[in-house]
């Protein structure tokens, strides 16, 4: 497998994860999105939409979009599980996960914060943004999990809500937000401890700046 990414995109610090938990290994290659690398052809060839991360499979096939990714590779390599058995539990963890990965993540994501850069927004203004678009989603997934017992998100191991948790508190705590959420600062923490999760980390890859 070959894995496109870029040591700071939290979606392709996801897969990390997963593959990390899986105990499976791929090949890299990084495209540098601040120097819009992943819009060059070759990478377009790739992913026609441009995004990260990408995983080129032993096949020739290509899988794109970080959730479907993890879940790829879960259904292949079932061991350790990245979603419960029961089907009710299975979908509120794609439930949690989906929170980041569909409203929290898109609008605080470069290509945004490059957008309201471009429409005479301050520097400020545009941190102020992400602050606040990630504060409203946390306030949301800490509702969601504030009576669960931990100490991951739902449970005793890590699922995909944590796979996404970590990179998107990750995304948190360089825009400056301050926490105040207990379950997830609970469930990060588990997740820290955990290799899969340390190595995943975007200060330990290669290409780090």
């Amino acid at each position: 497998m070959l894995l496109h990414g870029y040591f700071r995109s939290s979606a392709a610090w996801r897969v990390r994860i997963a593959l990390n938990l899986k105990g499976l290994t791929a090949d890299r290659r990084y495209h540098h999105l601040r120097k819009g690398e992943h819009r060059r052809p070759e990478y377009l060839a790739v992913n026609p939409q441009g995004l990260l991360p990408s995983l080129a499979l032993d096949d020739g096939s290509v899988l794109t979009q970080s959730l479907a990714i993890c879940e790829y590779l879960d259904e292949r390599h079932p061991e350790p599980p990245l979603l419960p058995a029961d089907p009710v539990q299975r979908a509120q963890v794609r439930a949690f996960a989906q929170v980041i990965a569909c409203d929290i993540h898109p609008l605080q994501n470069l290509k945004v914060l490059k957008a309201l850069a471009a429409s005479d927004q301050s520097e400020d203004e545009v941190q102020a943004w992400a602050r606040t678009v990630i504060e409203g989603g946390f306030d949301a997934l800490e509702a969601l999990i504030a009576h669960r017992a931990g100490p991951f998100a739902f449970g005793d191991r890590p699922t995909l809500a944590d796979v996404c948790l970590a990179p998107q508190i990750g995304n948190a705590r360089r825009f400056g937000v301050e926490m105040r959420w207990p379950s997830l600062e609970r469930a990060d923490a588990a997740c820290a401890a955990l290799p899969a999760f340390i190595d995943a980390r975007p200060d330990r890859q290669p290409d780090a700046e």
